[in-house]
């Protein structure tokens, strides 16, 4: 091989190596930083279908019913509405049928119940008229929200934030979501809830203070709303504590049943 071909070759392969270098460096740039470990996403399922509903945030609304607001020590007529969060991993999905094991949580000896319907929204927005607030809904599900309830009330008295009593795990119990184009909105229904067979709460949604439309519009005035968000949308009247070994039987008119059993 003469010294020309040699060179030629020489110089071919260096440019080879140099342009799978460069592409090489090139990709790394574009994956960008990884992160350190793996988080779970959190995802409610929903019915009749293999796909899951992600889940970014989780607001709830406080003393929704006007009975329930009362037995809470407020006045319903003359008080705003009021949210706060739940993290999203204090979701416990329960299946259609099943009677899900649910712990007691620590520290508390005074754990509550509160059945509410739960709005799933698939967009969002600020300033949201109530209006268009509906069209931001992409199904329903019934919900637990549990609480702390000496923890919570503990806190209030000391005029300290009391997210101890609403934010932990397993606080937010949910059956799957079904899409607004099965059920429609829920604007009346029934909602109740027993435990070990005697029913404890009962109501009907179109008692509710503010409906889910307003609770949209407000939130958005406060928050910007996105797709995967839940809204927990309040909890008649007759709220009380659990033990170890009763079983809760959740119902609202228009969804299937959800069961839990306290362990």
């Amino acid at each position: 091989m003469d010294s020309i071909n040699r060179r030629t070759i020489l110089s071919t392969g260096a440019l080879a190596l140099a342009g799978a270098a460069a592409q090489g460096t090139s990709a790394q740039a574009q994956a960008g930083p990884k992160s350190i470990f793996a988080v779970d996403a959190v995802t409610i399922p929903i019915v009749g279908q293999s796909d899951v509903f992600p889940v970014r945030r989780i607001y709830c609304i406080g003393r929704n019913y006007a009975a329930h607001s009362r037995e809470m020590g407020s006045d319903p007529t003359r008080e705003p509405p009021f949210f706060f969060q739940k993290p999203t991993d204090a979701i416990q999905n329960v299946a259609i049928g099943q009677v899900a094991d649910h712990p007691y949580p620590s520290l508390t000896k005074n754990y509550h119940y509160e059945v509410e319907l739960v709005a799933a929204l698939k967009s969002g927005g600020t300033n949201i008229s109530v209006e268009k607030a509906l069209d931001h809904v992409y199904g329903y599900a019934v919900g637990l929200d549990m609480t702390r309830r000496d923890l919570q009330r503990a806190m209030g008295d000391e005029k300290k934030p009391w997210e101890i009593g609403k934010s932990f795990d397993h606080g937010a119990v949910i059956g799957p979501i079904h899409p607004v184009s099965k059920t429609g909105h829920f604007a009346k229904g029934a909602i109740s809830l027993a435990v070990n067979g005697t029913v404890k709460q009962t109501s009907d949604l179109d008692k509710m203070i503010w409906s889910v439309a307003e609770q949209i519009a407000k939130l958005s005035e406060a928050f910007e709303l996105k797709a995967g968000d839940i809204i927990y949308s309040g909890t008649p009247e007759n709220v009380g504590p659990v033990v170890k070994g009763d079983v809760l039987l959740c119902k609202l008119q228009g969804l299937p049943d959800m069961s839990i059993k306290i362990v």
